[in-house]
């Protein structure tokens, strides 16, 4: 019995010596190890992971700090700067939005001269209502207001061009085609600017001209956004007339700087404060950009571009929901989005940010609310607003 054991004894101490056996044996260990392994390498990936979020997060974090105090630390030095001098209030007019809201345009301006006082005029030269057949331009509307302006010693900023206030936003005459190549139309209007120009250069009412009303805007329209035929649209104004000067305007509350070219004389900014949402959710919202961000906007554009702004377009006038038009829609509904009370708030809000020349935007809604909604509170606020 001793000696069969001792032999099993030797067989087993053999083959744990041989190859084979040790193989299997660091086999059996290594697979062991591993789940072990495998389990340290995806908590460490884990927290490498974790760390890197981390580290992002500060980063971005303290990019938005450092931005957002920039720009307030830049703002508080415009608004400063601009301390003292005078606010210069006016209006955009459109007759045949006076029109479409039912009230007499010939009134409407005599009104606004008369009663309100206001010295202040933002004027559109459409397209498509003075040229009335190729090459055949009928001035009499614009002609009538210019002289009703400089009857009371107004001034004027006449916009220029085929993107203007007002939908649909680009106003070509139905025989041109601007969905076509800029070739096949662009002479024909570059031919009705200098048509304009020419004509009211010499007004003692005309103080400047604002080119392609915020040209790069998608809304509406419009189907040609090249930035070189703005630049030639441009040269040809200056060309035609050196000594007024030319507002170039950028869209509504964006979040960047106007400082890539063509750049005007003059930066004109528009400024809504509450609309109908068409992204996401249909509500009406209030932009959350406090007063000292438009602040920065002008003071950048002072500090790197030497250029003033002005409040080109603000916000006066509801904004009905789902696209519905003014006159659809309840006094009632439109006080949801503009009231006497919104015009008071509205207007301290564009004076916080310094800028000193603001152009309010609905001058004919106010009198069509007095005259057509029996409503005089708006325009009994405006009248206050534009005392002397």
């Amino acid at each position: 019995m001793n000696e069969v054991k001792k032999s099993k004894e030797k067989e087993a101490k053999g083959e744990a010596n041989s190859p084979s056996f040790r193989a299997k044996a660091r086999n059996l260990l290594r697979s062991r190890r591993e789940p072990s392994t495998a389990l340290h390498s995806a908590q460490d990936d884990k927290t490498t992971w974790k760390q890197w979020l981390k580290r992002s997060f500060i980063l971005v974090s303290c990019f938005i700090l450092l931005a957002a105090s920039l720009s307030y630390a830049i703002a508080l030095w415009y608004q400063h700067s601009q301390s003292g001098k005078p606010y210069s209030l006016g209006v955009t007019f459109i007759p045949s939005y006076a029109e479409y809201l039912g009230v007499d345009p010939h009134e409407t301006l005599d009104a606004l001269t008369s009663d309100l006082g206001v010295r202040q005029f933002r004027l559109v030269s459409y397209w498509d209502q003075i040229e009335v057949s190729p090459g055949m331009y009928n001035f009499a509307q614009l002609d009538w207001q210019f002289q009703a302006v400089e009857k009371v010693g107004g001034h004027i900023s006449l916009a220029i061009g085929l993107r203007q206030p007002r939908w649909p936003e680009c106003h070509a005459p139905s025989f041109y085609d601007t969905k076509q190549p800029r070739e096949q139309w662009q002479p024909q209007l570059e031919t009705f600017m200098t048509a304009v120009v020419n004509r009211y250069k010499t007004s003692p009412a005309l103080a400047s001209y604002q080119l392609e009303n915020e040209f790069f805007n998608h809304f509406g329209s419009c189907y040609n956004f090249d930035r070189q035929r703005l630049s030639d649209e441009l040269a040809l104004v200056k060309k035609a007339d050196a000594k007024h000067p030319v507002i170039v305007s950028r869209s509504n509350n964006y979040a960047g700087f106007a400082l890539r070219g063509p750049l005007g004389d003059i930066n004109g900014i528009s400024l809504y404060r509450r609309v109908w949402n068409t992204m996401g959710p249909k509500m009406y919202v209030t932009y959350p950009f406090p007063s000292w961000h438009y602040a920065a906007l002008a003071g950048v554009q002072k500090i790197v571009k030497g250029q003033d702004s002005i409040i080109h377009e603000l916000q006066m006038e509801p904004w009905p929901p789902n696209g519905q038009n003014m006159r659809d829609i309840s006094l009632a509904e439109q006080n949801k989005t503009f009231d006497a009370a919104r015009f008071q708030s509205t207007l301290k809000f564009a004076k916080q940010t310094g800028i000193r020349h603001i152009d309010l935007w609905g001058a004919e809604y106010w009198y069509y609310r007095a005259q057509v909604l029996h409503d005089p509170s708006v325009w009994d606020t405006a009248k206050t607003a534009f005392k002397p």
